[in-house]
């Protein structure tokens, strides 16, 4: 038999074809700015106290994201909640650090790679991009890079991440899978002007 494929909310533009699992899109582009459906990256849920060791171990506090040294993105994404990016297939990994740390508290660990969708856009016109869409201010003072929130975008409740690409300027964003379409789609329409394209899938290299 066939094996599964999973498929993302965001239709993918093409060509396409099956990796890690996943119906992508490999299309190609340097375009300024840019956007990409993510949401085969691992994605794990935890929601723990603000002072217990699980919160201690993954060491970010709300409001800021950090890669850890197994390439994780670890978002503090609300008080005592914590979104954590991984590579495609990585979830159980993933989760299975952090139900390793030994603590006496209530923590939850959920796994929710196929119930959200995550995007990113990339360039240097993704600040007058998301201007159109999102109240919040993205200056470099007030949203540096590893700023993360969570916000109204095109009217939707969105985490929101600055996730800097080797210097170039670049978010992802986060949200409901039934909502991914939807939010893909607006970014697209706010980045017409700008010249925007979608950018294949490529899984990240670290």
């Amino acid at each position: 038999m066939p094996e599964p494929v999973a498929r993302s909310p965001i239709s993918p533009a093409p060509p396409v074809k099956v990796e890690h699992g996943w119906e992508i899109s490999t299309r190609r582009t340097d375009a300024d700015p840019r956007i990409m459906d993510c949401t085969p990256l691992a994605k794990v849920l935890v929601l723990a106290s603000t002072d217990g060791e699980v919160s201690r171990a993954l060491g970010v506090p709300f409001g800021r994201a950090v890669r850890d040294e197994h390439g994780t993105l670890v978002v503090g994404s609300g008080p005592g909640e914590w979104l954590l990016l991984g590579p495609p297939g990585a979830s159980a990994a993933v989760a299975g650090r952090v139900e390793e740390v030994p603590n006496e508290e209530m923590a939850s660990v959920f796994e929710v790679t196929h119930g959200r969708a995550l995007m990113r856009i990339t360039g240097a016109k993704t600040v007058d991009l998301l201007a159109k869409v999102c109240g919040v201010d993205f200056s470099e003072e007030v949203t540096p890079d590893g700023a993360a929130f969570r916000s109204s975008v095109a009217k939707l409740v969105t985490d929101v991440v600055r996730d800097d690409l080797d210097g170039e300027r670049s978010y992802l964003l986060h949200c409901e899978r039934s909502s991914g379409q939807y939010l893909f789609d607006a970014l697209i329409d706010a980045g017409d002007e700008f010249g925007i394209e979608v950018e294949g899938f490529a899984a990240p290299t670290t």
